[in-house]
């Protein structure tokens, strides 16, 4: 489950700024989810609180924020997320997205002017946005 390599990656950040910082404890973790990574919440809150059991991260709470996707044309600058085209998608195709997002305009085009020609302005990837500490 890449839930738990995910958790880990964010755990071991965390971890290494709060020692860069010479903190006794990180009290909690800020972190992003892009929703093209399709993470199960649920299994990557528990792997988060799993992986923190005795580290600096132990009892730190971690709040999670999900990034809508949204998409912009290069042909005609239309804006788009992706609730507004999931509904053309297979679960297949859904999936594929999620390991490689660039195969996005394989599946999709432009709402507006149908261009397979488009950015992924936001909603990929995780990262850690910001880490509390006590010193």
């Amino acid at each position: 489950m890449h839930e738990w390599a995910l958790a880990q990656a964010v755990v071991l950040t965390a971890v290494r700024v709060a020692e860069r910082e010479h903190a006794a404890r990180i009290t909690s973790v800020n972190v992003v989810l892009g929703e093209l990574q399709q993470v199960d919440r649920e299994v990557f809150e528990t792997a988060l609180g799993e992986l923190a059991r005795g580290t600096l991260a132990e009892g730190a709470e971690f709040r999670i924020e999900v990034e809508e996707a949204r998409f912009r044309c290069r042909n005609c600058g239309y804006e788009w997320s992706l609730n507004q085209v999931r509904s053309q998608l297979q679960p297949a195709e859904l999936e594929a997205i999620h390991f490689i997002p660039d195969l996005a305009s394989s599946f999709f085009t432009c709402p507006q002017c149908k261009s397979p020609d488009f950015d992924i302005v936001a909603g990929r990837g995780v990262w850690v946005r910001s880490i509390e500490v006590e010193q």
